[in-house]
């Protein structure tokens, strides 16, 4: 939103660090009462606005500032259908198949093959989309580009559970040609260093609360190296 002028959606942006249980916090709790990431309060009105749930985040900003999301009737049902579609599937993906590849005490080979077929059941339909379409939404980038890409493109770039050749991400052409575009994108590039603990220090940018925080803030400029 910034990148496109919106100089109303500037916003802080807090780390909360679910390994440490932030999440249960009381603080936390009172913005979504499910203890899951993420959470936004709109302070632009009367009174602050909580919002939870990815889905509902990203449809509350684009109606508020007018981008992201079509207002022609079939664009805009399209568009929130693959919307819907990412938020049916994530767990799926992460709940499922992360879980039970990356994370359990135990290998438990029938449940790593049930998730793995149905992630990569859901990459083909994703492939086919992109197939015949630039974007989700068959037009511009979108709310449904923004949901999916970090979990379905995190998958395709390699960046999910060490299971990119398990996968075989690579055969998905579209996906990959999608999710490269994506990253071609300034506003995305900044977004993927924010509330980031991991990788290169230069790509950290731990808590953001001015634009300026991505060229003074991130986190190879506040360690001290000795």
């Amino acid at each position: 939103m910034l990148a496109l002028g919106h100089e109303g959606a500037e916003y802080d942006a807090w780390l909360i660090r679910i390994g440490d249980g932030d999440q249960f916090g009381s603080g936390f709790v009172s913005m979504n009462p499910n203890s899951k990431i993420p959470a936004l309060l709109d302070c632009s009105g009367p009174k602050p606005i909580r919002v939870f749930e990815s889905g509902a985040i990203l449809m509350h900003l684009a109606e508020k500032f007018g981008a992201f999301l079509p207002t022609e009737a079939a664009a805009r049902a399209e568009c929130l259908s693959w919307l819907f579609w990412q938020m049916g599937s994530a767990p799926y993906l992460g709940g499922g198949f992360g879980h039970f590849y990356a994370y359990a005490p135990i290998k438990i080979e029938y449940a790593i093959d049930r998730f793995a077929m149905e992630t990569k059941r859901q990459l083909d339909v994703l492939d086919k989309r992109l197939g015949d379409n630039e974007y989700l939404g068959g037009g511009d980038y979108t709310i449904a580009d923004i949901a999916v890409f970090p979990w379905y493109g995190g998958l395709a770039k390699g960046w999910s559970y060490d299971a990119a050749e398990f996968l075989q991400v690579q055969d998905y052409k579209h996906v990959q040609r999608w999710a490269d575009a994506i990253l071609e994108r300034p506003a995305v590039r900044r977004g993927r260093m924010v509330n980031r603990v991991r990788g290169e220090l230069s790509s950290q940018l731990h808590e953001r609360h001015d634009a300026s925080d991505f060229e003074t803030k991130t986190q190879d400029k506040l360690t001290t190296v000795k």
